[in-house]
């Protein structure tokens, strides 16, 4: 395996999705292989204190490479090999042939994510059983939801988000609600990924500047921005839920990604955008209330929330630091 094959790949490997668009992953060429890792620097220990988002995200970009090698006839497996010590989850390795994939990197160039409008309608039946057997072939389950039955719990869970100090300063640092941002054609959460104009992107840089917010926090900031997202679920769609198998290991999450990656891509085939809503399992008390929503014995097997549907209009394109 040629290092040098796989570096001029790297902007489409970076296509891959993570929280707060962080890009966490690092790759490490050596010895015939590329080591796939994550950075801590682009990890969030406050939000993501167990590490699932992360395990999600760096499982999807190691899904994004491989279908990205096979694309352009590279030979290139994956050999898991987690080591949370040394902040590793595996190698990408030579094989005997091309990863076996129904998806192009056209697929990967093409996937949105977006917190635009969604057209009002329910996920085609023959939809959803695409993503659900995707998720059973690896042994976990896609339950879906339609969106108002979940606008309470979203609701909590942005408060919740709010109302905590540590969450919203580990927020904020992710935030890029100017163009004059240096960091804005990089990486983290833009005005137009938050679909903002210019003066509620002011005003939200405002109340959670490090002055303002902790005064605003006691006089009812965190319910009013909660009740800013309540549009988001008010409408006729589908939320669809990534339950993993009972005592998922690290390892096991980070295939969770790879089957997470393999289900947006298939929708965006289909015309359809994801819009993930992780809040409502990051926050103790809305990930138990979901978890008895769906019966679901242990709420630590729900891995992922997003909202599913044709979009009204494009999701913007995100940043990313490799391009």
């Amino acid at each position: 395996m040629n290092p040098g094959d796989l570096r001029a790949l790297e902007p489409d490997f970076w296509r891959a999705p993570s929280a707060h668009n962080t890009q966490p992953w690092t790759l490490r060429y050596r010895d015939g292989s590329a080591e796939i890792g994550w950075d801590p620097a682009y990890a969030l220990p406050v939000a993501d204190p167990t590490g699932r988002d992360l395990r999600l995200g760096l499982g999807a970009f190691t899904e994004t490479c491989l279908i990205v090698c096979a694309d352009a006839g590279l030979a290139v497996g994956f050999r898991p090999d987690y080591d949370q010590a040394r902040r590793r989850i595996g190698h990408l390795v030579a094989a005997d042939e091309p990863y076996r994939t129904p998806f192009t990197v056209g697929d990967v160039r093409a996937r949105r994510s977006g917190r635009v409008p969604y057209r009002p309608g329910r996920l085609d039946d023959a939809v959803f059983r695409t993503v659900a057997e995707l998720a059973e072939a690896a042994g976990a389950r896609t339950l879906r939801l339609p969106c108002r039955r979940l606008a309470g719990l979203l609701y909590d869970a942005d408060r919740h988000m709010f109302g905590d100090p540590a969450v919203t300063r580990e927020l904020r640092a992710w935030l890029r609600l100017s163009p004059r941002d240096p960091r804005y054609d990089r990486d983290g959460l833009t005005d137009r990924a938050l679909r903002l104009g210019r003066a509620e992107a002011l005003g939200l840089r405002a109340v959670l500047s490090p002055r303002a917010y902790p005064l605003l926090r006691r006089v009812g900031l965190p319910r009013l921005l909660a009740a800013s997202s309540r549009g988001l679920l008010d409408y006729d769609g589908d939320v669809l839920v990534l339950v993993g198998p009972a005592g998922c290991p690290p390892e096991g999450q980070v295939a969770m990604g790879r089957v997470l990656m393999r289900q947006w891509l298939a929708l965006s085939r289909l015309g359809h955008t994801t819009h993930p809503l992780s809040q409502i399992i990051d926050a103790p008390a809305t990930r138990a209330a979901l978890a008895r929503l769906l019966d679901v014995d242990d709420p630590a097997r729900l891995l992922s929330v997003v909202r599913v549907g044709r979009p009204a209009e494009p999701p913007p394109r995100s940043a990313r630091r490799v391009r």
